[in-house]
């Protein structure tokens, strides 16, 4: 994946307990409520149609999604903002956190403690974000069509490119503002994924199993903080 565990964390939170599955709808559910504060109609807030959207990919009730649209209008919503954090795990591995916070002073310090306990630092702004871009990405099985139909389908859509993975199933890559259309004409040709607006690095670097044991750890600490979105991170 390009500069982040994004799939792995997917594969691992169909498996998750219970607890652990409402920990993931309960931040979903918070994008959901930010993202319904532009406009609670997704035909026509493509921000909102995408986080509906990743909900389902991740099995979210439709009943929670409604309630979190809802919540857009009471007023403490309109105290979460967007953070990025940006630091360092081993072996100088650029990690980006994003979250969504109405304390910061709360969320700086999990983040810090975190990356002070299992990582080399948290680092200021645009420390490692140079290294990072905002992209859109999807994988779909390498069983759900050919190459071929694929590939004129989301070009069509918008896409700028299609590979594949380490597991040698489809890679779409997009801009963020194509992201929506591409997942779209997906949906309309009824071809299942996986995806979100990430961000990647092309800057790489190589970590041995005990390096990846390492930063796991970070990861899953970060994971911990309740108002953490998303980790990226340009290990591989």
């Amino acid at each position: 994946m390009s500069g982040h565990s994004k799939w792995s964390n997917i594969k691992r939170t169909k498996g998750k307990t219970d607890a652990e599955r409402a920990k993931v709808f309960t931040k979903i559910g918070r994008e959901i409520s930010v993202a319904a504060k532009t406009g609670a109609d997704p035909s026509s807030n493509s921000k909102l149609r995408d986080v509906i959207n990743k909900a389902r990919k991740n099995n979210m009730p439709n009943d929670s999604i409604q309630r979190a649209i809802k919540r857009a209008s009471e007023n403490n919503m309109n105290n979460y903002e967007e953070v990025i954090y940006e630091g360092y795990g081993n072996k100088g591995v650029a990690i980006m956190v994003t979250a969504l916070t109405d304390n910061r002073n709360r969320t700086a310090g999990e983040v810090r403690a975190a990356f002070d306990k299992h990582g080399n630092g948290l680092g200021t702004p645009n420390s490692v974000s140079f290294m990072f871009k905002k992209v859109g990405e999807l994988i779909v099985d390498k069983n759900a069509t050919n190459e071929e139909a694929l590939f004129e389908i989301i070009t069509l859509a918008g896409a700028d490119n299609l590979e594949y993975d380490e597991d040698e199933n489809f890679k779409i890559t997009t801009s963020p503002t194509a992201f929506s259309e591409v997942c779209s004409a997906l949906d309309n040709a009824k071809i299942d994924y996986e995806g979100d607006i990430i961000y990647s690095s092309d800057i790489k670097v190589e970590l041995s199993d005990e390096d990846w044991e390492s930063l796991d750890k970070l990861i899953d600490k970060l994971e911990e903080s309740d108002d953490v979105q998303d980790v990226y991170h340009n290990a591989k």
